[in-house]
């Protein structure tokens, strides 16, 4: 098939298509587009089906959704995507649990002197206590203003997840991990040691939205407050 006809490319709109192995059914790509987009690389693919997994979507933007879906379904490490979805960590796969913490949170201030910490390169879901405490407390870029910091506290998508009692602060890398692995990189940053906050600031402070004052799309994962 050289070119996909006119009056079936009109019928198709905004579609999402997989390029496929014929004879074991697996799928090794999902792209997103309209017009002649499903054929763009199969003279390099020659071998490869193309079947059309949506169409006639709304938009880009539907399709956008629609492909971040499937390929987070899939597995990015089983496609020759090189990349996943677009807004893949903000709205691709995730636990409806935790679409229910973020989503239902409430705004809040925070009145103690803390720093607010964005982990979304680290955050998984269900990862473990410890893992979350060093995916926080290090490594990172901070003036001298974190001494006076009395808490550290976790944000991932805006939503309060941890809140850690700061003990001291030392150069990175200078303290022990156990689920990362150090770089030479961490030498110009800072980490700090501590332990979970009191009861009542726990209470306080873990599941509120701080995503006015540290939203997804800031460049500086660190915000002091108040």
């Amino acid at each position: 098939m050289q070119r996909i006809p006119h009056a079936v490319t009109e019928r198709l709109g905004h579609y999402v298509y997989a390029y496929v192995r014929p004879k074991s059914g697996q799928i090794t790509y999902v792209g997103k587009g309209q017009g002649q987009r499903a054929l763009a690389h199969l003279l390099r693919l020659p071998r490869q089906r193309v079947d059309i997994l949506a169409h006639g979507l709304p938009d880009e933007a539907a399709a956008f959704a629609v492909e971040t879906a499937v390929i987070d379904a899939l597995g990015l490490d089983r496609l020759t995507n090189r990349v996943s979805g677009k807004q893949t960590k903000q709205l691709g796969r995730t636990p409806l649990s935790d679409l229910v913490f973020r989503y239902g949170a409430r705004r809040i201030n925070i009145r103690d002197p803390s720093v607010l910490i964005r982990i979304s390169q680290l955050y998984r879901s269900g990862m473990t206590a410890s893992e979350l405490y060093e995916a926080t407390r290090g490594v990172w870029v901070v003036g001298k203003r974190r001494e006076t910091c009395k808490y550290a506290m976790a944000v991932h998508h805006g939503i309060v997840r941890e809140v850690y009692r700061i003990r001291s602060w030392h150069p990175g890398g200078t303290t022990r991990y156990r689920h990362r692995t150090k770089k030479k990189s961490w030498a110009d940053r800072w980490e700090f040691l501590g332990s979970p906050a009191e009861p009542a600031i726990c209470r306080r402070y873990i599941g509120g939205s701080v995503e006015h004052l540290l939203p997804d799309g800031a460049q500086n994962p660190i915000r002091y407050v108040p």
